[in-house]
């Protein structure tokens, strides 16, 4: 009982290196889950034996770090008006700006009243400009746009992730020390040309009504786009089809109660829903077809198409209302996928900038270049455990001393692969300069450890040993609560690739500090002092 007690640390060590293991290579491990640190962080799979997540660097894949264009006035005095008001009166203001456009946000107990204008080519004097034609008093008028457009943003490009079925896909914002914020994108596994289009349109799906009206002035006929759905009117989203009998790629959808009776008198009053259905030759003759449905994405008419008669028909008697189902057609399957994908994750608040001239930036790694550097990384780690147990062995000449010490080390590796295994966490290479870092670290404190211990020759008193351990413990216990306040803010900050670099010497500093430091002072109690 008595060994037990005095070995307690040794044995919570065997514990945790037995726990890290079944997270390794069991299957309670995080990564099988594909979940991650609140999902956020959880890019890449699981490759190999192990339940390790690999991110970009590792496994190959596309990064994606761009900003959102916008520009946003703080404190904006509303008056009396309401926000949709000043939206279309800032928008009024502004050349080539649409209501759509310009988000305006009622003061909460955290920020004052925003004006925010999502688009290209608005500069903040513009910004300020239209304010004050508008009527509007204010403050400060800066690039970048709002904490709650950014968040929105990442929530919809996530949602956009995994409806395209994008497998590890993330979406986070990231700060840089001058308070700039990205969106910072990453897929394993996927071609650069096949993320930058699926995230770089902002994805703002409409139908509009096109249809002629007589001038009764002139005589003339002239033709009318009437919006008639917008994204938030469809109740359920099908997917995509191929199409049938001579029938163009389509999504089914279909309309929520509360819009299906006005948008099915729009079709039958615009005469879309004519008796005997209408033929549409909107993209060959736009000023002489009969009345057309539009489906416009992002301000472009991507199809067109009349109804047919059978659609016609019900909507004419009214009976469509109780059903009201229809589809949405386009060119090609490759269409529909995307429009579908739009119309599930919602419309982007605001553009990336990783356009021409953007301040984006976007790279690719191939799945080949992450296998050399996994490959890599383990050379560099092999050597590095070696360098180390040279140097130890030379340094003491003593297994006894050399061994327990090398051993430990390695052991708090296995225990932070273990931790990132279990909580999904992925591997990339700045993760494994913490582990590196890791390594590092604890050998010097378990120099520390054996230098002060043994600093006048072999110890045979247990009650020297501790005083002694006790004094060197102190030591590196303040380098440790050192090494954990520099990184903190590294770890807390979203600083890209240096977070997981931080997170992981903490994690490593606490495991050692708490766990194997004092486990090596057990073993090298038993190892040089009497019984």
């Amino acid at each position: 009982m008595g060994t037990l007690r005095d070995n307690w640390r040794v044995i919570l060590l065997v514990v945790l290196l037995a726990g890290s293991t079944v997270a390794l290579f069991g299957s309670i491990g995080g990564a099988g889950d594909d979940q991650g640190i609140g999902n956020d962080t959880a890019v890449g799979a699981s490759q190999g034996p192990t339940n390790l997540v690999y991110g970009l660097d590792l496994s190959g894949g596309t990064r994606i770090r761009a900003p959102l264009v916008g520009v946003t006035a703080e404190e904006v005095e509303f008056g009396n008006d309401s926000t949709g008001q000043v939206a279309q009166n800032v928008a009024a203001e502004l050349q080539g700006v649409d209501a759509t456009d310009v988000t305006a946000r009622q003061p909460t107990q955290d920020r004052a009243a925003t004006v925010e204008v999502t688009t290209r080519n608005v500069t903040p004097d513009d910004l300020g400009a239209a304010l004050d034609a508008a009527g509007y008093q204010h403050g400060d008028v800066r690039d970048g746009v709002t904490e709650e457009t950014r968040e929105q943003t990442v929530a919809v490009i996530s949602n956009k992730i995994n409806q395209a079925g994008l497998s590890g896909g993330s979406a986070q914002t990231v700060s840089t020390s001058t308070g700039e914020y990205f969106v910072l994108i990453e897929v394993p596994n996927e071609q650069r040309a096949d993320v930058l289009e699926l995230v770089s349109q902002q994805g703002q799906v409409q139908v509009e009504a096109y249809y002629p009206v007589e001038n009764n002035s002139t005589g003339d006929t002239e033709y009318r786009r009437q919006l008639v759905l917008e994204q938030g009117d469809f109740q359920d989203i099908g997917n995509p089809e191929q199409g049938q009998q001579g029938q163009p790629p389509n999504v089914p959808v279909v309309i929520r109660e509360s819009e299906a009776g006005e948008f099915q008198r729009t079709m039958v009053e615009t005469g879309v829903a004519s008796q005997g259905g209408t033929f549409c030759t909107y993209d060959e003759n736009p000023n002489g077809t009969q009345p057309c449905l539009l489906t416009v994405v992002d301000g472009e008419v991507v199809y067109s198409a009349g109804m047919s008669p059978g659609l016609a028909e019900d909507m004419q008697s009214g009976q469509w209302e109780s059903n009201p189902r229809f589809i949405l057609q386009t060119s090609n399957y490759s269409e529909a996928q995307q429009l579908a994908i739009n119309l599930r994750a919602g419309a982007l608040p605001a553009p990336l900038d990783i356009g021409p001239g953007g301040a984006g930036t976007s790279s690719y790694i191939s799945p080949t270049q992450g296998e050399n550097f996994r490959m890599n990384s383990l050379i560099t780690g092999i050597i590095a455990v070696l360098a180390v147990s040279g140097v130890v062995f030379f340094r003491y000449g003593s297994a006894r001393v050399a061994a327990p010490m090398v051993l430990t080390a390695l052991s708090e590796v296995v225990i932070l692969l273990g931790a990132a295994a279990w909580l999904g966490y992925p591997l990339d290479l700045a993760v494994i300069g913490g582990f590196i870092a890791v390594i590092g670290t604890g050998v010097d404190d378990l120099i520390i450890i054996a230098d002060e211990v043994m600093a006048e020759g072999d110890v045979k008193s247990r009650k020297v040993f501790q005083s002694r351990f006790k004094k060197a413990f102190w030591v590196i216990g303040a380098a440790a609560a050192t090494t954990i306040i520099a990184m903190s803010p590294l770890a807390v900050l979203s600083l890209g690739d240096l977070r997981g670099f931080a997170i992981f010497t903490i994690l490593g500093v606490l495991v050692g500090v708490l766990v194997t430091r004092p486990a090596y002072g057990d073993i090298l109690r038993t190892l040089l002092t009497d019984r």
